[in-house]
């Protein structure tokens, strides 16, 4: 089969290292991606189709952000996906909660309760699968499995996935979704994943991809390429301030 990014090898996608495994193997894949025994998944899978899915989180309000990468790990392989809906709701479907005009600290200590009847869940939009350690930008064979835990891609993974144009082009065409801001999401995390240094050419190329796939629509295009140049610019501010 064809991998779509190259020949990057992205063995963290897989949690956790199996037993038997090469111990200097680990040792360097702790160094380059951290311990992935120790990452907890965020959410876990309660509705699947081929093309999208719906996963419960973890935490009350827990859901990743607008545009965050996920992995789903599933058989028969993990599925890479990108978060593009959050809600919270009652678990009682004809029951909708009540305002009671205090804050939720307030309704915490007083009614603890009303949050045990809460549950927040997130949307993914299914942009590919795993082949082996690779990332493949299309549609897996078969949908992520019934509860199938939900995990944040980091900053490795993030760079992986998105160093393939046809990350554009899947997301410019998703049906259904706000695919102008959620294009700028992800491609706001692909430039957080990157080291500062490596930014520019990133926002350059991407510009390119997208000029190509937005050559009949100038106004969509520029109103893209610009807010995206505003996040990079915001980044790098609050880059050097940190520093």
């Amino acid at each position: 089969m064809t991998h779509a990014l190259g020949s990057r090898s992205l063995d963290s996608f897989r949690d956790p290292v199996p037993q038997g495994a090469d111990p200097l193997r680990q040792s360097n894949d702790k160094q380059i991606y951290g311990d992935s025994a120790q990452i907890s998944h965020t959410g876990e899978v309660i509705e699947s189709s081929t093309a999208q899915l719906v996963a419960e989180s973890v935490r009350l309000h827990g859901a990743p952000a607008f545009g965050q990468f996920v992995r789903i790990e599933t058989e028969p392989m993990p599925i890479l996906g990108v978060v593009h809906n959050a809600q919270t709701q009652s678990l009682e479907a004809n029951r909708r909660p009540s305002a009671y005009g205090k804050s939720e600290e307030e309704l915490r200590l007083e009614q603890p309760q009303i949050f045990e009847l809460l549950r927040t869940h997130f949307d993914v939009f299914v942009l590919g699968y795993l082949d082996g350690a690779y990332p493949v930008l299309a549609y897996p064979p078969q949908p992520a499995r019934i509860h199938s835990f939900v995990y944040l891609c980091d900053a490795p993974q993030v760079e992986a996935v998105t160093a393939n144009d046809q990350l554009l082009r899947s997301l410019l065409d998703a049906p259904g979704l706000p695919t102008d801001e959620l294009l700028l999401a992800t491609l706001c995390h692909a430039l957080e994943a990157r080291d500062p240094a490596h930014q520019q050419a990133y926002v350059l190329r991407t510009g390119k991809e997208l000029s190509r796939l937005l050559r009949d629509d100038y106004d969509r295009l520029s109103a893209i390429v610009r807010r995206l140049k505003e996040r990079q610019s915001t980044q790098v501010e609050q880059t050097q301030v940190a520093r």
